[in-house]
């Protein structure tokens, strides 16, 4: 199964989109005490959860290349996959979400929206069938157990 679109290019087409919104759009600017400082933070624990899964990943020896799941050969369900199947796609909402609270635009919780619908329908779902074919019932038993975000 191949994807056409690598996931980090839809992160970034996503944050243009931000960016494009934020700059454009004449209402929704938002501004708190702190809310630079929360947006570093934000984009930091986006860093931490992206390093834990490719680390986890490499340790294990599998893939890494969204493009290409069927290459999986292990099916990595400890550490940080106990709290999320997705870590990676979490990290790069995060740093969405690290990316709007610095351009203070409230609207762009809609481009957000998107990228979640996005990731849901486009890749994780075809990720995730692709996953089922090669671990079956084990993948399955993840599934029930592991939420697909956090």
């Amino acid at each position: 199964m191949k994807f056409k679109i690598p996931p980090a290019l839809v992160a970034l087409i996503f944050g243009s989109a931000l960016f494009l919104l934020a700059k454009y759009l004449p209402v929704g600017e938002f501004e708190f005490f702190g809310r630079e400082i929360l947006a570093f933070v934000v984009l930091g624990l986006g860093f931490l959860v992206v390093s834990i899964a490719i680390i986890q990943f490499y340790r294990k020896k599998t893939t890494v290349d969204p493009l290409n799941p069927e290459k999986a050969n292990v099916l990595v369900t400890s550490g940080i996959f106990r709290f999320t199947r997705n870590p990676m796609y979490l990290g790069m909402l995060l740093f969405l979400i690290a990316f709007a609270l610095k351009l203070s635009n409230a609207f762009n919780t809609l481009i957000l929206a998107g990228f979640v619908y996005y990731m849901n329908h486009f890749q994780i779902k075809q990720e995730e069938e692709a996953l089922l074919k090669i671990f079956g019932k084990d993948y399955k038993l993840y599934l029930k157990s592991t939420r697909r975000w956090f």
